[in-house]
């Protein structure tokens, strides 16, 4: 008789890679080397890409390879380079929570540009993480990094362009091998940028080389697998739910570890993004299809 893991324990195991996630502001401000977002960004994606990459040994086949490097620089490069740009310029738990929209944009841009059919509960979510939005960085009170607001944005777009497209093209290989090309292409574009523009570190500290494999192993690698486990395994809608516990986990570590605080404004605005993501998530009845479930399907549908 095949044994099953029950649900509670997919569940919590899945829970466990943004739980993981939230804590890259945290490792970022207090582990990794000043002003290097391009480096740090690089040196989690590339090793661990080239890692797999050498495991599965399988490559893109001919006539994909333009079409993995873009989905590897939105997915990943670019993804990563604003990432980190906001982590070392934001509170972990504004930045987490700003980037915490992007299944909204995935969900907008889809009506944009597939004609995907959203309901009512779509665009009330929408509204509401945008007003979450400005009121966590708009407030009087806020004094936030306008470049950092601006890269979680700009990064949470770039995620949601690259999903789109993953949609769209559907790539012949599996996730792992998908996220193999995607990781070793994102991390090859940001390497020579890193080189360019970034000063290089004197030497990289003992602090600095923990931090980056906590980041590349276990922020990386590890949570992928359990990420991927979940998405295998529950609705698509209940994995993207958890992904809220990325924001949670990144404020919580804050308060706790640095003391940061955040104004009843700013605490009332992430409230309203959180919210405003969950009640995307929200199955609808009869169907019991999600805003971004119906989103997929009209994009596997155009033409």
């Amino acid at each position: 008789m095949q044994h099953t893991a029950p649900r509670w324990f997919d569940i919590g195991l899945t829970a466990l890679a943004p739980l993981i996630w939230g804590s890259t502001y945290l490792v970022t401000t207090e582990f990794l080397p000043p002003n290097v977002p391009l480096l740090s960004a690089a040196l989690r994606t590339l090793p661990i890409g080239l890692f797999m990459l050498l495991c599965l040994r399988q490559l893109p086949a001919r006539g994909w390879w333009g079409k993995i490097f873009l989905l590897g620089m939105l997915n990943i490069g670019v993804f990563q380079a604003l990432l980190f740009v906001a982590a070392y310029r934001l509170p972990g738990g504004v930045a987490a929570t700003i980037g915490a929209i992007q299944p909204l944009v995935v969900v907008l841009l889809g009506w944009a540009w597939f004609q995907a059919k959203t309901g009512l509960l779509s665009w009330i979510a929408a509204l509401c993480g945008l007003a979450g939005v400005a009121m966590l960085v708009l407030g009087p009170e806020a004094a936030l990094d306008l470049t950092g607001v601006a890269a979680a944005a700009a990064g949470a777009f770039s995620m949601a362009c690259g999903t789109l497209l993953t949609k769209k093209w559907l790539p012949p290989a599996s996730a792992m091998v998908l996220t193999s090309w995607q990781l070793t292409a994102g991390g090859l574009f940001l390497l020579p940028l890193a080189l360019i523009f970034e000063p290089m570190p004197a030497h990289f500290s003992l602090l600095n080389i923990v931090g980056y494999l906590w980041l590349g192993v276990i922020g990386t690698g590890l949570t992928y697998v359990m990420w991927l486990g979940g998405v295998l395994k529950m609705p698509a809608a209940a994995v993207t739910t958890l992904s809220l516990l990325s924001p949670l986990s990144a404020t919580v570590l804050g308060a706790l570890v640095l003391q940061q605080q955040l104004t009843l404004l700013q605490t009332l605005g992430m409230t309203a993004v959180l919210l405003g993501v969950w009640l995307g998530q929200r199955p609808v009845r009869k169907t019991a299809t999600s805003p971004v479930e119906k989103t997929e399907l009209a994009i596997k549908k155009a033409p």
